[in-house]
């Protein structure tokens, strides 16, 4: 949880601990921010691990930061390595998985509304 007022909170889930999703086999999660328009977590898989094809109502990018696996959006599979990224469009379905090394990601999903062209904050 992030505040306005200066305090440190405790991150939404900062423990390792399966995914919360039938159909993931060998994944952990650990959610670092939670917010209605914004979800940060980190997914480490082992070695074979896998997340299902499904569907989100939102855009999702995908960051590889440790190791190597594939993933899937519509009919395209393609490799996923150490420094790569790759934007999951809302409502298309996707899937991850690891090979034989263990794959590190940070997740983002964006929850909200696309931010308006030329809009400043």
């Amino acid at each position: 949880m992030v505040s306005d007022d200066g305090q440190p909170r405790p991150l939404p889930r900062a423990a390792w601990a399966p995914l919360p999703r039938a159909g993931c086999v060998g994944v952990e999660g650990k959610v670092l921010l939670h917010q209605a328009t914004l979800v940060l977590a980190l997914l480490r898989f082992a070695p074979h691990g896998t997340i299902d094809a499904h569907a989100a109502p939102f855009a999702v990018d995908v960051v590889c930061l440790e190791g190597s696996g594939y993933q899937r959006v519509g009919d395209t599979e393609t490799p996923l390595r150490a420094g790569e990224g790759v934007r999951w469009p809302a409502g298309q379905v996707h899937r991850l998985w690891s090979g034989g090394e263990p794959l590190l990601t940070l997740m983002v999903e964006h929850r909200g509304p696309p931010p308006v062209a030329g809009a400043t904050g």
